[in-house]
């Protein structure tokens, strides 16, 4: 796994347009909540087999300090990446990625990274200034930034919260956001509706396809298919990716809090928890 997969990864519902966003916007949160908490077992495979590869774990909390966001209400979102098995013989990863953003825009005051990878190792620290559009990093002030700039976590959170009634297949789309000293647009495909076979049952999901700077690890601009959730949690469900050698995906495994539950078409007997009497994540 490569430094930038995993960032990569968590932009996984990039499927909507922030070119209308002010910094000021209210925006109508029926998505995800405090408490909600997300599993992913993520997969390698190559010409030498099929690996798991490690786990990314993703929570949503109420953030109580009053040091980010000058005391106004903000959720605390953490994103922890981290390898397993055979991978962390030869490429240990152990990555942590935090968002400090406004319950009302979903906007960041605060976004912060630690990265282990391998021999690579780095921390980032980026504060915006929403009133004067500038972003302090550890080595920089950027000045000029979007006024509905995000950070790659608040990116996520907040396209999930955005009606897709009136896409269609061709449509592409834009967002900002911010990562390593510098903006970023990313152009997005959305690609229609698909169902997914999941242990929950069939869900029917929204497929997308986000853009990414081909080379060093994607081969293709579009790379990568992502499966959301077709209802207003928009959870993401399913990522499978092309790279240079090989390929990764991104499966959900476990879930708890969600706004709504899992819409399954079908469910597997064998995951009924009201027949075993036992608790299960993604049991709502």
């Amino acid at each position: 796994m490569n430094r930038k997969i995993f960032p990569f990864l968590l932009l996984l519902t990039i499927a909507f347009s922030t070119s209308t966003l002010f910094s000021q916007d209210t925006i109508n949160n029926e998505a995800f909540k405090s408490g909600e908490y997300l599993k992913y077992k993520v997969y390698y495979s190559s010409s030498l087999g099929n690996f798991t590869a490690g786990e990314a774990i993703i929570t949503v909390e109420n953030w109580k300090g009053s040091d980010i966001g000058r005391s106004k209400d903000v959720y605390h979102i953490t994103g922890i990446g981290n390898s397993k098995g055979m991978f962390n013989w030869f490429y240990k990863v152990r990555d942590k990625f935090e968002t400090f953003t406004d319950k009302q825009t979903l906007l960041p005051y605060a976004f912060i990274r630690k990265t282990r990878e391998g021999k690579y190792k780095q921390d980032d620290r980026v504060i915006f200034d929403r009133e004067n559009n500038e972003a302090v990093t550890n080595s920089k002030e950027v000045t000029n930034v979007p006024a509905d700039v995000h950070d790659i976590v608040s990116a996520l959170f907040y396209m999930r919260t955005v009606s897709i009634n009136d896409f269609d297949a061709d449509s592409m789309y834009n967002i900002n956001f911010f990562l390593d000293d510098s903006v970023y647009t990313s152009a997005i495909k959305y690609l229609g509706k698909s169902d997914l076979v999941t242990k929950w049952g069939t869900i029917t999901c929204l497929k997308i396809a986000p853009m990414m700077a081909s080379g060093e690890v994607f081969a293709d601009k579009y790379p990568m298919f992502v499966y959301v959730t077709d209802d207003k949690s928009h959870v993401p469900v399913l990522a499978e990716s092309e790279v240079i050698v090989g390929s990764v995906k991104m499966e959900l495994i476990e879930y708890s809090n969600l706004t709504q539950p899992l819409s399954a078409k079908e469910k597997k007997v064998r995951h009924n928890l009201e027949d075993s009497g036992k608790k299960q994540p993604g049991k709502q």
